[in-house]
């Protein structure tokens, strides 16, 4: 490095600084400093150097982080040494150097404001244009192959620039300087409707004829950033209901998207924090109170539930279907007022199969339930589902589903450590890939019950390691043998050479949310979910634990109820409602109690005998109990829809005082008979509902309190999918807090299965740094 007072210097940029527009605010800040030098992308960042007076290089340096662009997120700033002998003229943008990437790949970013002020101006070239975007907006992590991240490497590289784009493209001045997604009409990418049978459909602006399609009642599939839709107008009954049944969506509830939050309060109430969330980068879809929770087209939208998701557009083809149905008004102020047009918007997936992404492959899988196709030319490399998110208890949203504008954002960890790719569980499947210090975990996959999810399981585990250039050195996965996540990761450990690490499913749960908080000492986990397989061989649920880094151990567990029929109890709830009847002692009104049921005399005579009846320690089994028992839901059309039935019952009701002695502590078991006991002597649905959750909050709190007294640990992690229950993580929170202890929950990733991968490669992590040979 040079003198301190006329010199140079070198410095590395690392995090999410490609594709953000942040080499020409370096250029734009060197320039108004006076600066001389050169600034360019490579495989661990941004490189800069700088040549000027000490004072001058002194206020780039401090305004780098201030004035960084909005999507860019620095995560540190390195002297490196300079390469250039002498003092350039000027400051320049050099082209992109490869080398092994180590640079944060960005999220996908929704419609930026300038690019909106375009979209409906006019006399802009790009009005109207479905796929505008510059540095500060557009398609990321779904159009990108590789790093770095440059024009050739990503969808955009068959759409050569027209000389105009050209211009705007290699112009640092400019807000488009090297947005590698940059297009016009005159040479990028064009919206095309068609027949379910591929075939185009006449007219010359596709957009307009959606309009009319959903207007007449037609269930659309839209391809989006990424992936397709299922759209319908959300007002017209017959077309939800048409959806609803091609989808085979059964009770399971519908997203609605609208053109703005306030479009959505005649729907839903939208407080300050859900307005955040919904109005945020990722776009998610947001669980929002019903306004009227008994109202004809929500309930008809979210049967049975307290909540309606809701989204706001992201993507240019989004905003451009609301600008035609108010009429395509010039400029950007009809954007503030309320719109009339709020549409369904749901995953386009057959049920159970990975979203549709391609538009060949939407004539092959949507046929038989979209009636037109709205598709693009532009490919999608991965596809990325919407993230779900619901405000939780101190403004601590509880995130449901990881998804598009969030992936693949990393998670920091506390220390460095070898590569350890991780694979999930069977359901709400994600992957994990480390690098150095961060975590990076998939997108929603799904559940691993078939081979097109198996397939995009494996395919988002290849696209992480081509993004990131990183090559595990181990992987991790479940314990279950018959997972096809552990399957795959036997297949690439023994493909690879490299060890496979098997974590017990409650401790990753655990350890996900470790992970977050950089929690490597002792902490006490309450590890609350549907099933996992245990130590014992036995089916776990509901496990008090204490986690020290890679280890842990078993404190204790709720009281095990039977399974009758096995996994079938997991899908219907009054198998759970009888099984509770039965260790009360009451068998027999079991038929009486569950007259819709018919084989109700054979499930209290397979209890009776102990046949095909395993024992079970899961909440999540608990759960249908309950609502079993109060009626609530005797047979669920989906994952948890009995639980959160269970918990809108409860939210409809109001706060409840826990059942006195509704709980006891039988050594390291806690026992909720006498509140099963309760629920079955017949209390009003609502009141039961909401004593159960107090009930269950108190006894949690109170089994935990003394656990941490004993084993003299204050930190306490909530992990597993029960605490996507908003009543029960705020009421044991408070209550833990309440007597001192310090509480962690999942923030970055879901409580549930979604999160499983990163605690798999957290304690896989931990081990390889502790046991070099793992």
């Amino acid at each position: 490095m040079a003198g301190p007072r006329h010199g140079s210097e070198g410095l590395r940029v690392r995090g999410r600084v490609q594709g953000v527009g942040f080499r020409p605010a370096v250029w734009r800040l060197a320039r108004e400093e006076g600066l001389t030098g050169e600034v360019h992308n490579d495989g661990a960042g941004v490189h800069i150097e700088i040549w000027g007076p000490a004072p001058a290089r002194a206020r780039f340096r401090q305004r780098l982080t201030a004035e960084a662009p909005p999507l860019a997120r620095i995560d540190a700033v390195e002297p490196v040494p300079t390469a250039a002998a002498a003092a350039p003229d000027a400051f320049r943008i050099a082209e992109s150097r490869t080398g092994p990437a180590n640079t944060g790949v960005v999220p996908d970013a929704p419609v930026c404001p300038a690019c909106l002020a375009e979209l409906f101006d006019p006399a802009d070239r790009r009005y109207r244009y479905p796929f505008l975007n510059c540095t500060h907006c557009g398609p990321r992590y779904t159009i990108t192959d590789a790093v770095p991240y440059d024009r050739p490497n990503t969808a955009m590289a068959d759409f050569a620039l027209c000389p105009d784009c050209r211009a705007e493209y290699t112009d640092p001045a400019d807000r488009r300087f090297h947005a590698q997604p940059i297009a016009c009409p005159a040479c990028g990418p064009r919206l095309r409707l068609r027949r379910p049978d591929g075939t185009a459909v006449p007219g010359e602006d596709p957009v307009a004829g959606v309009r009319a399609h959903l207007e007449d009642g037609a269930v659309v599939a839209i391809k989006g950033i990424g992936g397709f839709h299922l759209a319908v107008d959300a007002r017209n009954r017959a077309a939800v209901e048409r959806l609803r049944a091609r989808k085979n969506r059964g009770g399971k509830p519908f997203a609605l998207m609208a053109a703005n939050a306030a479009s959505l309060r005649p729907w839903a109430t939208v407080d300050p924090a859900a307005a955040a969330l919904l109005e945020s980068p990722a776009r998610p879809v947001t669980l929002l109170p019903k306004t009227e929770p008994e109202g004809e087209v929500a309930e008809r939208l979210a049967p049975g539930m307290a909540w309606l998701g809701a989204m706001l557009p992201y993507a240019p083809v989004h905003y451009l279907l609301f600008h035609e149905a108010a009429g395509r008004p010039a400029g950007t102020d009809w954007l503030a007022q309320p719109q009339a047009l709020v549409l369904v918007m749901t995953s386009a997936n057959p049920g159970g199969e990975p979203l549709v992404t391609d538009g060949d492959e939407a004539v092959a899988r949507l046929g038989g339930i979209a009636d037109v196709l709205l598709d693009h030319d532009r490919p999608i490399r991965i596809g990325c589902d919407d993230g779900v998110v619901r405000p939780g208890p101190g403004g601590r949203p509880i995130r449901l589903r990881r998804g598009r504008g969030e992936v693949p954002d990393p998670v920091p960890r506390a220390a460095s450590g070898p590569p350890v790719l991780a694979t999930g569980a069977w359901l709400n499947n994600t992957v994990c890939l480390t690098r150095a210090d961060e975590a990076f975990v998939s997108q929603h996959i799904g559940d691993l019950a078939n081979r097109a999810t198996i397939e995009a399981m494996e395919a988002a585990a290849a696209h992480l390691e081509r993004l990131l250039d990183t090559t595990p050195a181990a992987v991790a996965c479940d314990r279950h043998p018959d997972f096809p996540s552990t399957r795959f990761a036997e297949r690439l450990a023994a493909e690879r050479g490299i060890p496979m690490v098997p974590v017990q499913h409650h401790h990753a749960h655990i350890a996900a949310v470790a992970a977050e908080h950089g929690l490597e000492g002792p902490v006490l986990g309450l590890a609350l979910d549907g099933v996992g397989l245990g130590d014992d061989g036995g089916l776990w649920g509901g496990e008090l634990l204490r986690v020290a880094g890679a280890d842990y151990r078993r404190l204790g567990s709720l009281a095990p109820l039977p399974l009758p029929g096995g996994d079938r109890a997991a899908r219907e709830p009054w198998r759970m409602a009888a099984a509770a009847l039965h260790t009360m002692g009451r068998g027999a009104e079991i038929p009486r109690r569950i007259p819709d049921q018919p084989g109700g005399e054979a499930v209290a005579a397979m209890l009776a005998r102990g046949v095909n009846c395993p024992v079970t320690s899961s909440a999540g089994r608990l759960f249908d109990a309950a609502a079993g028992l109060l009626g609530v839901r005797h047979v669920a059309g989906f994952e948890g829809q009995a639980a959160m039935e269970l918990e809108s019952r409860a939210v409809r009701h109001g706060p409840a005082e826990p059942l006195a002695e509704g709980f006891r502590r039988r050594g390291a078991t806690l026992d909720f008979a006498p509140l099963l006991a309760y629920l079955a002597d017949g209390p009003p649905v609502g009141a039961g509902a909401a004593v159960f959750h107090a009930t269950v909050a108190a006894g949690l709190a109170a089994w935990t309190a003394a656990a941490a007294e004993r084993e003299g640990v204050n930190r306490v992690a909530l992990g597993g999918g029960c605490w996507a229950n908003h009543l029960l993580s705020g009421d044991v929170r408070r209550r833990l807090e309440a007597v001192g202890l310090s509480v962690y929950t999942a923030t970055q990733v879901p409580p549930g299965d979604g999160g499983l991968s990163l605690g798999q490669a957290w304690v896989t992590g931990l081990r390889m740094r502790s046991e070099p040979c793992v």
